[in-house]
C-alpha cells in the first residue's frame, strides 16, 4: 500500500505543475514517471485527488484524445468542464476543442 501512496504523490505533484490553460493526460503522466503502463494508476490517483489538503488540479487531466472521462469523479460531473472553461479552454461533447494546441506534455516542458 505504501508505493500506491508514494505513486499516488508523485501523480500529485506533477498534476500541481500544469500551468493554468493546459492539459495533459494520464498515461502522459504515467511515462513522465517512468511508469508509461501505468495511466489507469493515474487515474485512480486522480480519483482520490479531491481528499488532499494541498488542490491538485486534477480537472487538467484527461485522455489520450482529449476527453473528460474523469468527470464523474467531479460533483456535479459537469464541474469539470466548467474549471477547464474558466481557463479558456473550450470543450465540445465532452471533448478539448484544439486539444494539441493545449496539451502540456511533462516529459517535455519539465524536461525529463
Amino acid at each position: 500500500m505504501e508505493k500506491h501512496r508514494d505513486f499516488f504523490k508523485d501523480v500529485y505533484d506533477v498534476v500541481r505543475l500544469i500551468p493554468k490553460g493546459r492539459v495533459t493526460s494520464y498515461g502522459a503522466i504515467a511515462k513522465y514517471l517512468g511508469t508509461g503502463r501505468s495511466s489507469r494508476m493515474v487515474g485512480w490517483a486522480m480519483n482520490g485527488s479531491h481528499n488532499q489538503k494541498k488542490a491538485v488540479p486534477a480537472h487538467r487531466v484527461v485522455n489520450r484524445d482529449g476527453l473528460l472521462t474523469g468527470k464523474m469523479h467531479f460533483s456535479p460531473p459537469s464541474r469539470m468542464q466548467e474549471l477547464l472553461e474558466k481557463e479558456g479552454i473550450k470543450v465540445k461533447q465532452d471533448k478539448i476543442v484544439d486539444f494539441k494546441k493545449h496539451y502540456w506534455d511533462p516529459v517535455v516542458e519539465l524536461k525529463l
